[in-house]
């Protein structure tokens, strides 16, 4: 097996037990949270210490992975994984689930947005979408499991099964990368050495700004819907078990798509696919409000996976082009920042409009808001392409 090779295995297989350790959790922790007594706008708060430590981080961790090589960056993050799955255990109260969403956070910021700029450094001119999209199967694929495994875990076992199976999966990634992944630096398989960019440079490439506003903006459309969910489901009778379903569902769908979708985002339009995929989610998530029972609900997350599917290929090989001028790390790291900081605004955006208007409120404002951030991102893009400013038409080839 080529050296490459093993990187993308060891990477996949890493992410997949990592993301499916967060999955576990995902559909329990607004319940456990409540548990605790979580308001509608503590429950915002839980959710967006983790954005929030991510978001201040990635852009810090993202440019010394540049500099100084990815591995060890990557094999701290997943120890810290799995020691802080067994604090959640001993959380008992909201403020200390807090902290401990804000510690978890940051051992986030130096997993997957590295592993992400890992596979980038990798990837051949012409082929980013497929690459990167066939290694997003492993985010979303753990993210699909993850519920179904959780649900069945809290009924089975009780709510702290689902943490220790957390860390039980973070620290058999730990040790996978520790044995088998080989150092990302510069001159070490055949990666380019790319002098990283002042941050503020960033927002000066036309399609890199384009990107990254609407990332933020789809972020605060979509960013409260896993939180909410869960919330909403007992209102039409649905169980935590079909909450589970709901949740996989939508991440199955993307993770299925990702091959086909990322075969066509390298050969099609990109701009275009990440319109019409944006537009697919945003009206979907509007009308869940409308949903009365378990299959319309279904219904409606899946298209919103189906959206999210169509769209993310494109936009992580318009990234990964900018990566190559700005840095990898770099690049990536504010992608995820810019995402991140979204995910710490719609959960809170989410629990305000919970608490003094309805929880239905939450959906319709996010799809409302997500159609937005589709129509700024086409103008933007239809401008950069007019003026030629980034040498190329934007979402092309």
């Amino acid at each position: 097996m080529n050296t490459a090779r093993r990187v993308y295995n060891v990477l996949f297989i890493s992410v997949f037990a990592t993301m499916l350790g967060l999955g576990v959790v995902s559909p329990l922790l607004p319940i456990y949270a409540e548990n605790l007594g979580a308001t509608g706008i503590w429950l915002g708060v839980i959710f967006s210490a983790f954005a929030l430590s991510r978001s201040v981080f990635m852009p810090i961790i993202g440019r010394i992975s540049d500099r100084r090589g990815r591995k060890w960056i990557i094999l701290i993050g997943m120890f810290a994984y799995a020691a802080l799955s067994l604090t959640y255990i001993l959380a008992d109260s909201v403020y200390s689930l807090t902290v401990v969403r804000f510690a978890h956070g940051i051992a986030s910021a130096m997993v997957v947005p590295i592993a992400m700029a890992y596979i980038a450094d990798l990837s051949e001119k012409g082929k980013e979408g497929s690459h990167m999209g066939n290694f997003s199967i492993s985010m979303f694929l753990g993210m699909g499991v993850g519920p179904l495994l959780g649900g069945f875990l809290n009924d089975a076992f009780g709510m702290d099964s689902v943490f220790y199976v957390m860390a039980g999966l973070s620290a058999f990634a730990t040790l996978l990368v520790a044995v088998s992944l080989p150092e990302a630096k510069p001159g070490h398989l055949k990666i380019p050495k790319v002098e990283p960019v002042p941050m503020w440079e960033i927002f000066t490439l036309p399609v890199m700004r384009g990107v990254l506003v609407f990332t933020f903006i789809s972020a605060l459309g979509r960013g409260g819907m896993m939180v909410f969910i869960p919330v909403f489901a007992p209102l039409i009778a649905i169980s935590p078990t079909e909450v589970g379903i709901v949740l996989s569902a939508n991440t199955f769908l993307m993770a299925l798509l990702q091959v086909p979708i990322g075969r066509l985002t390298d050969t099609g339009n990109k701009v275009a696919l990440i319109v019409v995929g944006s537009a697919v989610a945003a009206v979907s998530l509007g009308v869940i409000p409308l949903s009365g029972s378990f299959l319309p609900l279904l219904l409606f997350t899946s298209l919103v996976g189906v959206g999210g599917a169509i769209q993310q290929p494109a936009i992580m090989a318009l990234t990964v082009g900018a990566g190559r001028t700005l840095g990898m790390g770099t690049a990536m790291g504010a992608y995820n920042t810019v995402f991140g900081i979204g995910m710490i605004i719609a959960p809170l955006m989410g629990g305000v409009l919970m608490d003094y208007i309805g929880l239905d409120a939450v959906f319709y404002v996010s799809g409302v808001i997500s159609l937005l951030g589709t129509a700024v991102f086409a103008v933007m893009m239809r401008r950069s392409a007019r003026e030629g400013a980034a040498g190329e038409v934007p979402g092309h080839g």
